[in-house]
C-alpha cells in the first residue's frame, strides 16, 4: 500500500467534542476497574509477591501497544482507529477482523460489568432481582452515549475522579499503617510480607507466568486512547499526553497499590472473598469499608460500561464508512452514531435476560470470554503500526510527530509477550474454553470477511 494513499486526510473524522482533560482522564480511568479492585486478588493468589513483576511486565507491554497506536492516530487520524490502521496496513481481512474483535471484546465486557453492578447492588437491594440493575444501568450509560461526545466525557470525568480518589485513599492509608503502625498489621519489618511464606516466588516461575493472563485482562480496554482521541479537540497534544500518562498510571495504580497490600497482608491471606482493598481499610478500623468499596466499584463496572459503549460505537461506525458493516451504522446525529450505539444497546439487553433466567453463572459465563479478544487486538495493533513503519521512507519516519520508543525493540518485545500469552491459554486448562471461543468467532468472522469484502470489491 502506498503511503501517499495512508497520508491522504480522513473525511470521515467528526468534529471533536472532547477536550484534553477528558482524553486525559479517559487514559488516567480505562486500566482502573474491577481487574484492580477484585481480580488482583487471582493475581496474588496465582503468582505471590513476584505478581509485582507481572504487573511491570504487563505495563510495559500496554505502554509499547498505546505508543504504537499513538504513533499512528497522530500520523492519520481517521474514523475506525486502529481498525482502520490495520485495514490499510495488513490488508481487508486484519481490518475487518480486529474490528470486529475489538466490538466482541468490548460487548462481552459490558456483559460481565453489567451482571457485576447487579450483584455489587445486592449488599443495599439483596431482595431486587438482578435484572432490574442491568436495565437501569443500560438507560444511564444509553442515554449519556447518544446524547453528545461532551456528555459522555464529562460522565468518564466523574467516574474516573470517584475511582483514582479510592486507590490513593488506600494507598495514603496504607502507608500509614507502614509508617506509624496502626492496626494489627502495623509495626515489625514491612518488608517481611514479601520473603515469607514461600518467598518472593512461593510458586516458582510457573505460578509467575500462569499470572499473566489475569494482567493482562485487567488492562484491557487501555486501546479506548485511541478512539477517544479521534475525537480530541487538539489530536496532536492529547493522544501524546495521555498515553505517556501510562507507565505512571501502571507504577501508581496497580504496583505501588498491590505492593502496598502485599506489604500489609501475608499474600496468602489475599482470597478474594473481599477485596485487598477493604483488607487495607478494615485494618484502619474503617468499619464502613465494605460500603466505600461498593460504591467505587459500582463507579469503575459503569465507568467501562460507558467507555466500552463509546469505544465498540465509534469502531464498528469507522467501519460501516468502509463498507465493512452494514452502511446504516455509519449514520450519526451531532458527531454520535446513533444507530450502531442503539444496536450494541440492543445486543446488550441480552445481558438483562441473561441475569434474569441465569443470576448466580451468568457472571462467570461472559467473564472468561474477553481475554482472546482482548490481546488479540493489542497484536494487531503492534503489527499494524511494524508495518506501517516499513511502508514509510527514511524522511517519513524522521518527521514522525509521536515516534514510538526504543524501535523496534520494545515492539518486538511486546509482541512476543503477547504471542507467549497466547501459549499460556493453551498450557493451561481453565483458559480452554475462552480460547475455543475465541478462535471460533475469528473463524466465523474470516468466513464472514471473506463474504463482505468481496462484495464490496464487485461494487467499487
Amino acid at each position: 500500500m502506498s503511503t501517499t494513499a495512508n497520508s491522504t486526510p480522513d473525511t470521515t473524522r467528526r468534529a471533536p467534542g472532547l477536550k484534553a482533560r477528558h482524553i486525559h482522564f479517559i487514559a488516567l480511568g480505562s486500566a482502573i476497574g474491577t481487574g484492580l479492585f477484585y481480580g488482583s486478588a487471582g493475581a496474588i493468589q496465582a503468582a505471590g509477591p513476584s505478581v509485582l513483576l507481572v504487573y511491570l511486565l504487563g505495563g510495559a507491554v500496554v505502554y509499547f501497544m498505546l505508543r504504537a497506536l499513538g504513533e499512528m492516530a497522530v500520523r492519520m487520524p481517521i474514523s475506525g482507529s486502529f481498525a482502520e490502521y490495520t485495514r490499510r496496513f495488513l490488508g481487508g481481512w486484519a481490518g475487518y477482523i480486529t474490528g470486529w474483535m475489538f466490538a466482541f471484546e468490548m460487548l462481552i465486557v459490558c456483559l460481565a460489568d453489567l451482571t457485576a453492578i447487579a450483584i455489587y447492588m445486592r449488599f443495599w437491594f439483596p431482595d431486587t432481582s438482578q435484572w432490574v440493575w442491568v436495565a437501569l444501568t443500560l438507560l444511564i450509560v444509553g442515554a449519556a452515549n447518544l446524547a453528545s461526545v461532551r456528555w459522555f466525557g464529562e460522565l468518564e470525568f466523574v467516574f474516573t475522579i470517584i475511582k483514582v480518589t479510592a486507590v490513593i485513599g488506600m494507598i495514603v492509608g496504607g502507608a500509614a499503617i507502614l509508617v506509624f503502625g496502626l492496626g494489627e498489621a502495623g509495626g515489625g519489618n514491612p518488608l517481611a510480607n514479601l520473603t515469607a511464606d514461600g518467598g518472593f516466588f512461593p510458586h516458582g516461575a510457573g505460578g509467575m507466568i500462569s499470572a499473566f493472563i489475569l494482567v493482562l485482562f485487567a488492562f484491557g480496554g487501555t486501546e479506548i486512547i485511541g478512539v477517544a482521541g479521534t475525537e480530541a479537540e487538539d489530536l496532536s497534544t492529547a493522544i501524546p499526553k495521555a498515553v505517556n500518562t501510562v507507565p505512571v498510571r501502571i507504577l501508581l495504580f496497580y504496583v505501588l497499590a498491590i505492593g502496598v497490600i502485599l506489604l500489609i497482608n501475608p499474600w496468602r491471606s489475599i482470597t478474594g472473598e473481599v477485596s485487598p482493598f477493604v483488607q487495607i481499610f478494615d485494618t484502619l478500623g474503617v468499619n464502613w469499608a465494605a460500603a466505600l468499596l461498593n460504591v467505587v466499584v459500582l463507579t469503575a463496572a459503569l465507568s467501562a460500561i460507558n467507555a466500552d459503549l463509546f469505544g465498540a460505537g465509534r469502531v464498528v461506525a469507522g467501519m460501516a464508512h468502509e463498507r465493512l458493516a452494514p452502511r446504516v451504522m455509519a449514520t450519526t446525529v451531532h458527531g454520535v452514531p446513533v444507530v450502531t450505539t442503539l444496536s450494541l444497546l440492543g445486543v446488550l439487553v441480552v445481558g438483562v435476560a441473561l441475569n434474569y433466567a441465569l443470576p448466580a453463572e451468568v457472571f462467570t459465563i461472559v467473564a472468561s470470554l474477553a481475554t482472546f479478544a482482548t490481546i488479540f487486538v493489542w497484536l494487531m495493533i503492534l503489527l499494524a503500526q511494524v508495518a506501517s513503519r516499513r511502508g514509510m521512507s527514511r524522511q517519513e519516519r524522521a518527521e514522525l510527530a509521536f515516534p514510538v520508543p526504543l524501535w523496534p525493540f520494545g515492539q518486538l518485545f511486546a509482541i512476543a509477550f503477547i504471542v507467549f500469552t497466547f501459549g499460556i491459554m493453551v498450557w493451561q486448562p481453565d483458559y480452554h474454553t475462552a480460547l475455543l471461543v475465541g478462535v471460533g468467532f475469528l473463524a466465523l468472522m474470516s468466513v464472514l470477511s471473506a463474504l463482505t469484502i468481496g462484495r464490496r470489491a464487485a461494487r467499487a
